[in-house]
Order: C-alpha cells, then sequence, then structure tokens
C-alpha cells in the first residue's frame, strides 16, 4: 500500500506518520486484533483520521467545529472508509461527555494542546481514554522554533519575551495560547499516567525553507524529508523545532 501521508504537505507530517503507525502495528500485534479502536481529538477534516481508516482501523474524530466534522464525513467517504469513522462534536476537555472512558487502543492529541485552557487536563482526559498499555500520540507546539523564527524574521525583542515568558508567547499579538519545551510535554504525559517514550522534533527545518526551493528544484522535496525524518530524534533540535511529538504509552 503506498503510503497516504506522502504528498507536499507531508513536511508538516511525515514523522508524525511514521512514529503513529509503528506503534499501531505493535498494539496490532500485542492485541492479536488487526483492527484497532483509535480516538483523535481535534482531529478536524480527518488529516490522519481517513489514512488510518484505510489501514483497517476504526476510528472516531472529537472535534468543536461543525464545518471540519462536515468535510470530514466527505472525506472519509471519497476515500471508501465511511463505515470506520465517525465524527463527533466535542472538545478534549469535555471529552467523557461525547466518548467513553478507557475505550480506545489509541488517541490522538494533535495541535490541541497549544489551544486549551488547562493542557495538563487535556493531557490526563486522553490518557483516561485509552486501555490499558494504549498509545498516545501527543504533537504540541514547540518553545524553540517560536523562538528561532521570531529572530529570524528580525523581531528579537519578541523572540526574547517568548524565552521568559511562562507559556512561550511572544507578545499580545502571538496567535498560539501555550508552547511547550520536550521537557514540559513529556512531564505531563507522565503525570497523567503514561509512559513517555520518543520524543521527535517536527517541522525543524520545513518552516526554515523558502517553498520555491523545495517546490521548484528536483529531488527537494525527497531529500528535505529524509532530512527532516534524521534529525527528528536527535535532542539537540527539539530545542528548534515548530512542533514536538511524544509518544506514550498507558500504564498497566
Amino acid at each position: 500500500m503506498s503510503d497516504p501521508m506522502r504528498p507536499r504537505a507531508s513536511l508538516r507530517t511525515a514523522v508524525v506518520w511514521e512514529v503513529l503507525k509503528e506503534a499501531l502495528d505493535r498494539r496490532v500485534e500485542a492485541t492479536g486484533r488487526e483492527a484497532l479502536d483509535v480516538l483523535d481529538t481535534g482531529g478536524g477534516s480527518g488529516n490522519f483520521a481517513v489514512p488510518l481508516a484505510t489501514l483497517g482501523h476504526r476510528v472516531t474524530v472529537v472535534d468543536p467545529s461543525p464545518n471540519a466534522l462536515f468535510a470530514l464525513e466527505r472525506r472519509a467517504a471519497e476515500a471508501g472508509v465511511a463505515e470506520r469513522v465517525q465524527g463527533v462534536q466535542g472538545d478534549v476537555l469535555g471529552l467523557f461527555d461525547v466518548v467513553e472512558r478507557g475505550g480506545y487502543d489509541a488517541v490522538l492529541c494533535h495541535g490541541v494542546l497549544e489551544y486549551v485552557e488547562d493542557p495538563a487536563e487535556g493531557v490526563r482526559n486522553a490518557v483516561d481514554a485509552l486501555r490499558p498499555h494504549g498509545a498516545l500520540s501527543l504533537l504540541a507546539a514547540g518553545l524553540g522554533g517560536a523562538v528561532l523564527s521570531r529572530a529570524l524574521a528580525g523581531h528579537f525583542t519578541e523572540a526574547r519575551h517568548a524565552l521568559s515568558d511562562p507559556a512561550g508567547r511572544w507578545g499580545a499579538g502571538d496567535p498560539v495560547p501555550h508552547r511547550f519545551t520536550a521537557e514540559q510535554l513529556t512531564a505531563l504525559v507522565g503525570d497523567a499516567g503514561a509512559a513517555a517514550g520518543a520524543v521527535h522534533g517536527v517541522r525543524v527545518f520545513a518552516d526554515l525553507v523558502p517553498g520555491v526551493l523545495v517546490d521548484t528544484e528536483p529531488g527537494a522535496l525527497d531529500a528535505l524529508l529524509k532530512l527532516e525524518a534524521a534529525a527528528a530524534e536527535l535532542p539537540a533540535f527539539h530545542a528548534v523545532a515548530t512542533q514536538l511529538h511524544v509518544l506514550g504509552e498507558k500504564r498497566g
């Protein structure tokens, strides 16, 4: 089967997809069930949910946006996996108003913690939705990437402000309410009752490279994808990644 996450947009998702797919393969082997129950909190229009469903898994997407859920339904139908994808309106802080506690083999929490009032509660709910030894895929905005981006744009005062701000914000106009270090994210996972495993830096270079170079230079996209994959696991690059991915496992 061809990888469903390999188009131009894969610069933002390729590393996460590979790590997640390997984690799900391990759960399939451990449980003896080829079809897992996956919960995607904040899953929007199905960037991960639909490809996961094409692999045979059952995916529930919880998202507060009716428009996103409508797009999810259409996308799942077009991919021929409508029977394996369910959309539910809600959010991670009110998660158990709409889904079952402890009912999932894997939970995705991608691009959610940045925007919730209480990130710690969000992670606790995500872990509580898991069955024992279930996999948690946590993706959130990285502090270092924002600092580097503001500095390279010439906004040095904003970059310094982000370094000292408790929420990692560069100023009042910052559209992202929270940013995190790798240490903060792994601590949130541990406090929620899961063991934090691999940490990956996501979009270490992709947001810094001119798009015209990637789109026009032969072989540039593939080379950049390989570079991102090579740097993702190295702790030195976690400090400058735009996003950080933490893979966790719920304690038995």
